[in-house]
């Protein structure tokens, strides 16, 4: 029987304990092995039929029967579905709570409510998609939320994206147990809900990008009651007072005039009862914002709760007292949990400003509000997307956000709690030890996420590929004086530390294809130097094995584009604005021809390649053996006029010419170990 998230390597540490016995005699030496060599097939067979459970479940017990399938599905007629009063394991959020019991003839399903019974056959759906196809194991999942909270936000206010679209992200990520949408749906770029009472608010002359283009009425029932068969919960944004350019030119009134009140409580009284009759929650914003009118806030959430709705809030926003907001929506790093009011984290969670890799990794290690649980003051979260800069289409918006791969990420974070930290102990780092448990964690999770890539997400924009495997040294940085073209003794020969001006310059190792030197957010989220400081030089190598003389494609880049930044492309011929340069076997690898040329920055002027995810890889040389790889990574100011919030990093992995996939046999490393 193995016990608790499916922990198949303990019994093969196990039998390999045996071998290490010492001073067993010869023929005890013998039977031992001979017994061992048994009990490590019986664990191999375990190890090949290893579940990729996303989340994993809080406890798991596996037997050693199998359940036949039929056709790669189990009969129905061996189902049942029970609801019970009570699962006594599930300490928090009972009501998702289910019991799933896999027998050799049997699967029984036990909830509190239906929406525990759904949780409990997207686990089962997994199960059978792991299996063999012929059976299954017999075994006992106990499982429950940490959190009650675990969604996703779409900025639509800003960029519109298509009902299929939206449709798609709620199916897909209620397979892994995320159940809020939380729908922004006005910006100052466009109101994009339909209003029968003032249609004047989605005339085209009233927007500013995407003209004319928002959801009816019905669009609005059709994607609420499509969350209500998912399971998910659905809660609108109406922005205001703030992000209401909109509202204002449509209207011809600041919302929190006289004149602007009364129009927005007539739109609340129409969204709450004819659009959202059914949602709970509907979400004001209070964000960003001078409040000329100390009524208009108390006023609003008054009219929004008569009606029969409770009311979110951001924080910081409006100062709020318990009783007086339903919850609050924490979404800068100044924002607090207060007692008395419950709180959704979204603080570090604007994956509009991740890059691929390494920030997933934080997402991944990082305690929901800093606390192993949810509670009646800490809901959960929400990952965020912001399209301040427009991108081209929907699949580009979720290609360029990573939102898949963040979104698998958090969604295991709230599923099954804990974390290691928040954002405040390695933050984007990788451990280097590979014995580490928040290194073994991690990957563990990563190899279940590339399944999973595989298949649900097969034809889905995805860009991901192993990265645990990828592994650097990265020098002290150099003090460059401002002179980003200065050259430092790595680009003479490799050592582990130099001399430089009578001081000595040591070399760390680093993994991940994805590697911030500092963070977009500064000092906030920890990254490979504990003080990085303008105007220094780093150099990063590897070496990496190649089995044969071959083409790959290498994905890379020196600066992660964030999609609510008005940037300006490099300049051609250049990787960036700091003079970074990347070599392969000592020949250096040209950066791609840049489609934007504008030097006016523009948030209407979409992003085009700037960032790997939307361009395709660059073709390079492997030698068969052992190819040196060498970043040079000068920094000048962390802000510039070009870009203002100057990501000091890079990505650098080998993929196929797809992009979908890391190209195999490879081997990373900086001491060129296989």
């Amino acid at each position: 029987m193995i016990r608790n998230h499916l922990d198949y390597s303990h019994n093969i540490l196990n039998v390999s304990s045996v071998f290490s016995y010492r001073h067993l005699t010869m023929r005890k030496q013998n039977f031992v092995i001979l017994f061992s060599l048994l009990l490590l097939s019986c664990s191999i067979e375990k190890v090949s039929e290893e579940l990729y459970l996303l989340p994993k479940p809080q406890q798991t017990l596996i037997n050693s029967e199998k359940h036949k399938l039929k056709n790669g599905q189990i009969n129905p007629s061996l189902i049942s579905k029970k609801i019970v009063t009570e699962i006594p394991e599930a300490v928090v959020n009972p009501d998702e709570a289910y019991r799933l019991m896999i027998t050799s003839d049997s699967v029984i399903i036990e909830a509190t409510t239906s929406k525990g019974i759904y949780w409990a056959q997207q686990t089962l759906t997994q199960i059978i998609e792991s299996s063999n196809g012929k059976s299954i194991p017999t075994l006992e999942i106990t499982d429950y939320p940490a959190f009650r909270i675990r969604g996703f936000m779409h900025d639509i206010g800003r960029s519109y994206m298509s009902v299929d679209e939206l449709k798609k992200h709620i199916r897909l990520l209620s397979k892994y147990k995320i159940n809020t949408f939380h729908w922004h749906l006005t910006e100052n770029q466009g109101w994009r809900l339909e209003s029968k009472v003032f249609p004047q608010l989605n005339d085209s002359l009233s927007f500013e990008r995407h003209h004319g283009q928002f959801y009816t009425i019905a669009e609005a029932h059709e994607i609420a009651e499509y969350c209500s068969q998912h399971h998910m919960m659905l809660i609108p944004e109406i922005d205001m007072p703030g992000h209401s350019a909109a509202f204002v030119r449509a209207m011809g009134a600041d919302m929190q005039s006289g004149k602007g009140m009364e129009i927005l409580k007539k739109l609340m009284t129409e969204i709450c009862t004819d659009v959202f009759p059914d949602v709970p929650y509907i979400h004001i914003g209070t964000d960003e914002v001078q409040f000329t009118n100390p009524a208009f806030v108390p006023e609003m959430v008054a009219h929004i709760r008569a009606i029969g709705k409770k009311v979110i809030s951001w924080n910081p926003g409006w100062n709020y007292k318990p009783g007086e907001i339903d919850m609050t929506q924490l979404w800068s790093y100044r924002g607090k949990a207060q007692p008395g009011i419950p709180a959704i984290d979204s603080r570090f969670h604007y994956i509009n400003h991740f890059d691929a890799f390494a920030d997933i990794v934080a997402l991944y290690n990082s305690r929901i509000a800093n606390v192993e649980q949810g509670s009646d003051d800490i809901a959960g979260g929400i990952v965020a997307i912001w399209t301040d800069r427009i991108l081209p289409n929907d699949e580009q918006i979720i290609l360029q956000n990573n939102f898949y791969p963040s979104m698998l990420a958090f969604a295991e974070r709230a599923w099954l709690g804990g974390g290691s930290e928040y954002y405040d102990k390695n933050g984007t780092n990788l451990p280097t030890d590979e014995n580490d448990a928040t290194f073994k964690d991690f990957l563990d999770f990563e190899n279940r996420m590339l399944w999973h890539k595989n298949r649900t997400f097969a034809n889905e924009p995805f860009a991901y590929v192993k990265q645990t495997n990828v592994k650097w040294r990265i020098t002290d940085a150099f003090p460059n004086d401002g002179d980003l073209l200065k050259v430092f003794p790595p680009e003479t020969a490799i050592a582990e530390t130099y001399s430089y001006n009578d001081s000595t310059y040591a070399s760390r190792d680093a993994v991940g294809a994805g590697i911030y030197l500092r963070h977009v957010w500064g000092n906030l989220v920890p990254t490979f130097y504990a003080e990085p400081q303008e105007n220094h030089t780093a150099y990063a190598y590897t070496y990496v094995f190649s089995p044969k003389t071959q083409t790959v494609e290498l994905w890379a880049s020196t600066q992660d584009y964030s999609r609510s930044e008005a940037d300006l492309a490099p300049p051609q011929g250049k990787w960036d604005y700091r003079e970074s340069r990347i070599f392969i076997n000592d020949k250096e690898v040209a950066p791609p021809v840049w489609k934007n040329t504008h030097t006016q920055k523009s948030n209407e002027i979409t992003l085009k390649n700037e960032n790997f995810q939307a361009r395709p890889p660059i073709s390079v040389e492997l030698n068969k053996g052992w190819n040196k790889v060498l970043l040079k990574l000068p920094v000048g100011k962390f802000s510039t006029s070009e870009v203002r919030l100057q990501k000091w990093m890079f990505t650098f992995v080998f993929v196929t010419p797809d992009g979908k996939n890391a190209v195999e046999g490879l081997v990373y490393s900086p001491d060129k170990k296989k």
